[in-house]
């Protein structure tokens, strides 16, 4: 049984969730604030983090730059309100891994945790085989998420290895932007697509060490990994 981390402040709101989502067979440990869910977080293992922004004590960012900072692994949904689009994009760039904004049907957020949850197991099942790259002078480990070089070892978020990944499989070739959403995010979105751009942008830096290595933009269609 999978087990998620839910902060909610809405008593109401959270409760029904709660109840929906243990009705599909997830263990839910729900939360009023960010510091009780710290506390939580930081002596508990949790197979996927459910946050709201707006959060007494500590906020849902603030909480998830902690989280990210203890682990890089464990996949982070935003739950944001509609009116509020830069949190889409905050969340992301912060570590978030994705997002539904309120209202919310349960449907959504369910299908949303599944294919996290689908991915987790995936990855765990075939660890051998993903390998590493090489990328230049660089080694790239995808299990370990690490790019490490001679002079200096860089950890990753799983978005960022996941990103990595996707163009070392289509090194050389012209990648349409809307392939990679799809293929990483599930959808192709404005927002996330913004992030996409941040996640590129740090990559960029990571590997500029070998100036061999580049990440071009295609003019109204996406990138060329070139190395």
């Amino acid at each position: 049984m999978s087990k998620i981390l839910y902060v909610e402040d809405d008593p109401n709101l959270g409760f029904v969730t709660k109840d929906n989502l243990e009705l599909e067979g997830y263990e839910i440990v729900h939360f009023q604030d960010g510091k009780e869910a710290w506390k939580s977080f930081s002596k508990e293992k949790y197979d996927l983090c459910l946050l709201d922004v707006m959060l007494p004590e500590l906020d849902g960012f603030s909480l998830a730059e902690k989280i990210r900072k203890q682990n890089l692994q464990v996949p982070i949904i935003f739950l944001t309100a509609k009116t509020m689009q830069e949190d889409r994009i905050t969340g992301l760039k912060i570590g978030g891994d994705d997002y539904v904004t309120k209202p919310f049907s349960i449907e959504e957020l369910s299908l949303r945790i599944k294919i996290f949850l689908k991915r987790k197991d995936i990855n765990k099942m075939h660890t051998e085989g993903l390998g590493n790259w090489e990328i230049g002078f660089y080694e790239f480990d995808y299990q370990q998420l690490t790019l490490k070089s001679s002079t200096k070892l860089e950890q990753l978020t799983h978005r960022e290895a996941e990103v990595l990944k996707y163009l070392c499989e289509r090194k050389n070739q012209v990648i349409k932007r809307d392939e990679i959403l799809t293929a990483i995010w599930g959808r192709d979105d404005y927002f996330l697509g913004r992030s996409l751009d941040v996640f590129v942008t740090r990559l960029r830096k990571m590997l500029a060490e070998d100036s061999s290595i580049k990440i071009e933009n295609v003019h109204g269609i996406g990138f060329r990994f070139a190395c």
